[in-house]
């Protein structure tokens, strides 16, 4: 059985989104400075990097990441490539067979690394949400920036996940991960009261 690594290593030079906080990690205490322990200090976004969304991210009634139901980051999962595209309609998930998924994980292509913003990322119309919704998908997860494009302010596709009960999670690297089935675990940080968390997530198969 092969373990995939899907998850974006936290760096200095991870970019946040346009505004957001970024990633910053120092060391306070040094041992080549006399210390007798290394001990880091870091600041950050809980949307950095490779991250999954509380639904308080986009509901003020929603459940914070403390309160987010843990079983739905560990199960199977099925991968799909769908690049080439600025936005994912209804049409392009139909060819699919979404026979007993319940976490898609969609490597769109279009963020290659995380040391850049890439703005003209793949987004999901919200139609597109709605049918994962009725195929039986509990979580979404994308190798974009977000579900919604860069410069939406209104969240549809964020929203369309709120009705249905659909988590979120992105910024995965899925890149060189074949399509097909596996385990996913993508377990979130227990933060109180957090919008998001930085996850590791990893696929098995």
């Amino acid at each position: 059985m092969r373990l995939w690594d899907i998850t974006h290593p936290l760096s200095n030079t991870t970019a946040a989104w346009p505004g957001d906080t970024p990633y910053q990690f120092r060391l306070s205490w040094q041992i080549k400075e006399g210390s007798s322990v290394n001990v880091g200090h870091v600041t950050l976004s809980p949307h950095n990097g490779t991250h999954a969304d509380a639904p308080f991210h986009y509901d003020d009634q929603g459940a914070t990441m403390e309160q987010v139901n843990l079983s739905r980051y560990i199960g199977p999962a099925l991968v799909v490539g769908l690049e080439g595209r600025t936005l994912i309609e209804r049409a392009d998930l139909l060819a699919l067979d979404l026979v007993g998924v319940e976490r898609l994980l969609v490597r769109t292509g279009s963020c290659p690394d995380l040391n850049h913003f890439h703005p003209d990322f793949t987004a999901f119309a919200p139609e597109a949400i709605q049918y994962l919704a009725e195929q039986g998908i509990r979580l979404i997860g994308t190798d974009a920036h977000s579900v919604d494009p860069a410069e939406s302010k209104e969240l549809p596709a964020h929203h369309a996940c709120r009705t249905a009960g659909i988590l979120i999670v992105e910024n995965l690297n899925l890149a060189g991960v074949p399509e097909g089935r596996y385990e996913l675990i993508a377990l979130p940080l227990k933060l109180a009261g957090a919008d998001a968390s930085p996850i590791r997530a990893i696929l098995r198969g």
